[in-house]
């Protein structure tokens, strides 16, 4: 990072805050709405709160740029593969028998914590890459309209990063366990709602960045950016 900045630590809290909260509580319960149209639509509960790391993704390559950026992509990766592999070592570990509810907690924690290995792995690799996918698309989309268009670019990089998100977590996690048209039905629906809580949230994303903007004094633009993922330079 060449430049300090005010916000820039407490928006990657925010960011890994959140999407910590969605993989590791959101996933142990199903929510049902009565969806216009849908009818009754089961979702997990984190796919509620997920599509926020999208809208932080927004704003910090928005504001920062795409380096910047990819620094906290890499810190959420880092958060969740610790929280994941803490999680197996604690599950794993002998409960004591002087525990009064021992024989009630260690069952209680596996079921609301103990997913399979498909679904740790594919909420990672999912999130990595959509959330790179998005990063990337919205840096390339703000050069190319000059920084016009903001919405286009908040809603635009929604739907690819998502898409990608989806198209990696949902088979890696469950196919072969759902059938074909229940995981096209789970994937499409999921996918739906994440592009619109960005649609509806676009005119506070736009606020913000530009409030941000102002505060900050910076207003990246990733023209000759090295777009590379795995570096972390800034």
């Amino acid at each position: 990072m060449n430049r300090s900045y005010r916000y820039y630590d407490l928006i990657l809290g925010a960011f890994v805050a959140v999407l910590l909260c969605s993989n590791l509580i959101g996933p142990a319960k199903v929510v049902q709405f009565d969806l216009p149209l849908l009818g009754p639509t089961d979702f997990g509960a984190g796919n509620i709160f997920f599509p926020l790391s999208y809208i932080f993704g927004d704003i910090l390559t928005e504001v920062y740029g795409y380096a910047l950026a990819r620094r906290v992509i890499w810190s959420g990766f880092a958060a969740m593969a610790f929280a994941t592999v803490m999680t197996w070592v604690v599950l794993a570990m002998p409960a004591s028998p002087d525990e009064p509810f021992s024989a009630q907690l260690q069952p209680a924690l596996v079921l609301c914590f103990g997913g399979g290995w498909r679904i740790a792995l594919g909420s990672i690799l999912a999130f990595c890459v959509g959330d790179f996918v998005n990063s990337y698309v919205l840096a390339r989309l703000k050069v190319m309209t000059q920084g016009r268009h903001a919405w286009m670019r908040f809603i635009g990089s929604t739907v690819v990063g998502q898409g990608v998100d989806s198209l990696i977590f949902y088979p890696l996690a469950f196919l072969g366990i759902w059938s074909l048209p229940t995981l096209l039905a789970v994937m499409a629906a999921n996918w739906a709602f994440k592009v619109l809580v960005e649609v509806v949230m676009t005119p506070l994303t736009y606020v913000i960045c530009e409030r941000l903007k102002r505060s900050e004094g910076v207003d990246a633009y990733d023209e000759g950016t090295d777009f590379n993922p795995f570096s972390l330079k800034s």
